[in-house]
Protein backbone atom coordinates (compact mmCIF):
# COMPACT_ATOMS: atom_id res chain seq x y z
CA UNK A 1 0.00 0.00 0.00
CA UNK A 2 1.21 3.86 -0.33
CA UNK A 3 0.99 6.65 1.44
CA UNK A 4 -1.49 7.76 -1.20
CA UNK A 5 -4.02 5.42 -0.47
CA UNK A 6 -7.36 6.47 1.70
CA UNK A 7 -6.83 5.75 5.60
CA UNK A 8 -9.99 3.74 4.80
CA UNK A 9 -7.15 1.40 3.20
CA UNK A 10 -4.47 1.20 5.81
CA UNK A 11 -6.49 -1.46 8.19
CA UNK A 12 -4.36 -2.30 11.74
CA UNK A 13 -2.20 -5.51 11.48
CA UNK A 14 -4.46 -8.69 13.37
CA UNK A 15 -1.87 -10.92 13.45
CA UNK A 16 -1.47 -11.30 16.96
CA UNK A 17 -4.91 -11.48 17.44
CA UNK A 18 -5.17 -14.48 15.03
CA UNK A 19 -2.75 -15.84 16.88
CA UNK A 20 -4.37 -15.73 19.33
CA UNK A 21 -7.86 -17.15 18.29
CA UNK A 22 -6.12 -19.96 16.37
CA UNK A 23 -5.02 -21.37 19.88
CA UNK A 24 -8.42 -21.26 21.05
CA UNK A 25 -8.35 -17.42 22.66
CA UNK A 26 -11.96 -16.75 22.68
CA UNK A 27 -11.25 -12.67 23.38
CA UNK A 28 -9.01 -12.85 20.45
CA UNK A 29 -11.94 -14.02 18.22
CA UNK A 30 -13.78 -11.57 19.30
CA UNK A 31 -11.51 -8.71 18.60
CA UNK A 32 -11.32 -10.48 15.62
CA UNK A 33 -14.83 -10.22 14.91
CA UNK A 34 -14.72 -6.34 16.09
CA UNK A 35 -12.53 -5.48 13.69
CA UNK A 36 -13.73 -7.20 10.52
CA UNK A 37 -17.57 -7.41 10.96
CA UNK A 38 -18.47 -3.81 10.53
CA UNK A 39 -16.74 -4.03 7.00
CA UNK A 40 -17.98 -7.03 6.36
CA UNK A 41 -21.60 -6.18 6.85
CA UNK A 42 -21.64 -3.14 4.73
CA UNK A 43 -19.95 -5.21 2.05
CA UNK A 44 -22.64 -7.50 2.66
CA UNK A 45 -25.37 -5.15 2.78
CA UNK A 46 -24.48 -3.45 -0.61
CA UNK A 47 -25.15 -6.93 -1.80
CA UNK A 48 -28.25 -8.63 -0.19
CA UNK A 49 -29.98 -6.08 1.37
CA UNK A 50 -32.16 -6.86 4.54
CA UNK A 51 -30.65 -10.38 4.10
CA UNK A 52 -26.98 -9.20 5.11
CA UNK A 53 -27.17 -9.91 8.70
CA UNK A 54 -28.03 -13.40 8.27
CA UNK A 55 -25.31 -14.32 5.52
CA UNK A 56 -22.69 -12.43 7.94
CA UNK A 57 -23.65 -14.60 10.30
CA UNK A 58 -23.64 -17.98 8.21
CA UNK A 59 -20.31 -16.56 7.23
CA UNK A 60 -18.38 -15.97 10.65
CA UNK A 61 -19.70 -19.67 11.70
CA UNK A 62 -17.81 -21.14 8.97
CA UNK A 63 -14.95 -18.55 10.30
CA UNK A 64 -15.12 -19.98 13.47
CA UNK A 65 -14.91 -23.55 12.24
CA UNK A 66 -12.04 -23.19 9.92
CA UNK A 67 -9.81 -20.53 11.70
CA UNK A 68 -7.25 -22.79 13.37
CA UNK A 69 -6.71 -24.32 9.35
CA UNK A 70 -6.42 -20.91 8.21
CA UNK A 71 -2.51 -20.57 7.04
CA UNK A 72 -2.39 -17.04 6.16
CA UNK A 73 -1.68 -17.62 2.49
CA UNK A 74 -4.43 -14.94 2.50
CA UNK A 75 -4.89 -11.88 4.56
CA UNK A 76 -7.32 -12.54 7.20
CA UNK A 77 -9.63 -9.76 6.17
CA UNK A 78 -9.32 -11.15 2.53
CA UNK A 79 -10.34 -14.77 3.73
CA UNK A 80 -13.48 -14.20 5.86
CA UNK A 81 -14.30 -11.43 2.43
CA UNK A 82 -13.98 -14.64 0.38
CA UNK A 83 -16.20 -16.87 2.93
CA UNK A 84 -19.05 -13.77 3.14
CA UNK A 85 -18.59 -13.32 -0.82
CA UNK A 86 -19.16 -17.15 -1.94
CA UNK A 87 -21.83 -17.37 0.60
CA UNK A 88 -23.76 -14.02 -0.89
CA UNK A 89 -23.45 -15.64 -4.45
CA UNK A 90 -24.89 -18.47 -2.79
CA UNK A 91 -27.66 -16.57 -1.02
CA UNK A 92 -28.23 -14.71 -4.84
CA UNK A 93 -28.44 -17.64 -6.86
CA UNK A 94 -30.57 -19.55 -4.16
CA UNK A 95 -33.29 -16.40 -4.45
CA UNK A 96 -32.79 -15.75 -8.08
CA UNK A 97 -33.21 -12.23 -8.01
CA UNK A 98 -30.48 -9.38 -7.82
CA UNK A 99 -30.50 -6.75 -4.96
CA UNK A 100 -32.49 -4.43 -4.29
CA UNK A 101 -32.11 -0.96 -3.08
CA UNK A 102 -34.18 -0.41 -0.01
CA UNK A 103 -33.24 2.71 1.11
CA UNK A 104 -35.56 5.66 0.78
CA UNK A 105 -34.97 8.03 -2.27
CA UNK A 106 -35.24 11.30 0.90
CA UNK A 107 -32.54 9.45 2.66
CA UNK A 108 -30.52 10.12 -0.16
CA UNK A 109 -31.13 13.46 -1.29
CA UNK A 110 -29.78 14.15 2.44
CA UNK A 111 -26.12 13.13 2.09
CA UNK A 112 -23.84 16.07 2.66
CA UNK A 113 -21.99 17.72 -0.11
CA UNK A 114 -18.90 16.16 -1.69
CA UNK A 115 -16.44 16.64 -4.15
CA UNK A 116 -15.78 15.01 -7.44
CA UNK A 117 -12.64 13.02 -5.55
CA UNK A 118 -12.44 9.37 -5.04
CA UNK A 119 -10.94 10.73 -1.67
CA UNK A 120 -14.07 12.49 -0.74
CA UNK A 121 -16.57 9.84 -1.78
CA UNK A 122 -14.94 6.88 0.50
CA UNK A 123 -15.65 9.31 3.03
CA UNK A 124 -19.01 9.43 2.69
CA UNK A 125 -19.19 5.10 1.77
CA UNK A 126 -19.78 4.76 6.01
CA UNK A 127 -23.46 5.69 5.52
CA UNK A 128 -26.40 3.54 4.33
CA UNK A 129 -27.51 5.73 1.93
CA UNK A 130 -23.95 5.44 -0.15
CA UNK A 131 -24.04 1.78 -0.07
CA UNK A 132 -27.65 1.98 -1.66
CA UNK A 133 -25.79 4.09 -4.51
CA UNK A 134 -22.89 1.37 -4.88
CA UNK A 135 -25.36 -1.31 -5.67
CA UNK A 136 -25.97 1.36 -8.83
CA UNK A 137 -22.78 0.54 -9.89
CA UNK A 138 -21.61 -2.15 -12.53
CA UNK A 139 -20.97 -5.55 -10.49
CA UNK A 140 -17.02 -5.12 -10.86
CA UNK A 141 -17.03 -1.56 -9.73
CA UNK A 142 -19.34 -2.08 -6.66
CA UNK A 143 -16.97 -5.48 -5.12
CA UNK A 144 -13.63 -3.55 -5.98
CA UNK A 145 -14.78 -0.33 -4.11
CA UNK A 146 -16.85 -1.97 -1.09
CA UNK A 147 -13.62 -4.91 -0.22
CA UNK A 148 -10.87 -2.10 -0.79
CA UNK A 149 -12.44 1.04 0.85
CA UNK A 150 -15.34 -0.41 3.04
CA UNK A 151 -13.53 -4.22 4.23
CA UNK A 152 -9.96 -2.61 3.73
CA UNK A 153 -8.06 -4.70 1.43
CA UNK A 154 -4.95 -3.70 -0.70
CA UNK A 155 -5.76 -3.79 -4.85
CA UNK A 156 -3.88 -7.20 -4.98
CA UNK A 157 -5.65 -9.15 -2.14
CA UNK A 158 -8.76 -7.63 -3.45
CA UNK A 159 -7.88 -9.13 -6.83
CA UNK A 160 -7.27 -12.72 -5.26
CA UNK A 161 -10.71 -12.32 -3.51
CA UNK A 162 -12.54 -11.25 -7.01
CA UNK A 163 -10.70 -13.59 -9.09
CA UNK A 164 -8.64 -10.32 -10.94
CA UNK A 165 -5.34 -8.47 -11.57
CA UNK A 166 -4.46 -5.92 -9.12
CA UNK A 167 -4.38 -3.65 -12.29
CA UNK A 168 -7.85 -4.31 -13.08
CA UNK A 169 -9.44 -4.04 -9.42
CA UNK A 170 -7.48 -0.46 -9.15
CA UNK A 171 -9.03 0.55 -12.44
CA UNK A 172 -12.95 -0.31 -11.45
CA UNK A 173 -12.35 1.04 -7.92
CA UNK A 174 -10.73 4.34 -9.39
CA UNK A 175 -13.81 4.37 -11.75
CA UNK A 176 -16.58 2.91 -8.83
CA UNK A 177 -15.35 6.58 -6.73
CA UNK A 178 -15.43 8.52 -9.40
CA UNK A 179 -19.15 7.66 -10.50
CA UNK A 180 -20.06 7.54 -6.77
CA UNK A 181 -18.63 10.91 -6.10
CA UNK A 182 -20.52 12.48 -9.07
CA UNK A 183 -24.13 10.62 -7.99
CA UNK A 184 -23.45 11.79 -4.53
CA UNK A 185 -22.51 15.43 -5.75
CA UNK A 186 -25.75 15.37 -7.65
CA UNK A 187 -27.89 14.41 -5.08
CA UNK A 188 -26.42 16.84 -2.61
CA UNK A 189 -27.19 19.83 -5.58
CA UNK A 190 -30.66 19.31 -7.13
CA UNK A 191 -31.00 22.42 -8.74
CA UNK A 192 -27.80 22.55 -9.99
CA UNK A 193 -29.18 20.70 -12.59
CA UNK A 194 -31.12 23.86 -14.11
CA UNK A 195 -29.52 24.88 -17.30
CA UNK A 196 -30.52 28.82 -16.74
CA UNK A 197 -31.79 30.12 -20.09
CA UNK A 198 -30.90 29.80 -23.78
CA UNK A 199 -30.22 32.46 -26.32
CA UNK A 200 -32.05 30.97 -29.59
CA UNK A 201 -32.71 33.26 -32.47
CA UNK A 202 -36.18 34.18 -31.29
CA UNK A 203 -34.49 35.56 -28.24
CA UNK A 204 -33.93 34.41 -24.51
CA UNK A 205 -36.15 31.66 -23.04
CA UNK A 206 -36.10 29.40 -20.25
CA UNK A 207 -34.19 25.96 -21.13
CA UNK A 208 -36.55 24.38 -18.60
CA UNK A 209 -39.93 25.81 -20.39
CA UNK A 210 -41.49 22.96 -22.49
CA UNK A 211 -42.84 24.04 -25.50
CA UNK A 212 -46.36 22.22 -26.99
CA UNK A 213 -45.24 20.48 -30.11
CA UNK A 214 -46.56 22.40 -33.29
CA UNK A 215 -46.18 25.84 -31.95
CA UNK A 216 -43.23 28.21 -31.34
Amino acid sequence: MTAHEPAALRPTDLSPLLAAAQGGDEEAFRGLYRAVQPGLLRYLRALLGDDAEDVASETWLQVARDIRTFRGKDEFRAWVARIGRNRAMDHLRYQRRRPAVSTPIEDLVELPAVVDTADSASDSISTDAALALIRTLPRDQAEAVLLRVVVGLDAETTGKVLGKRAGAVRTASYRGLRRLAESLDQLSHPHDQYAGPAVTPQGVTDASAKTPAGTR
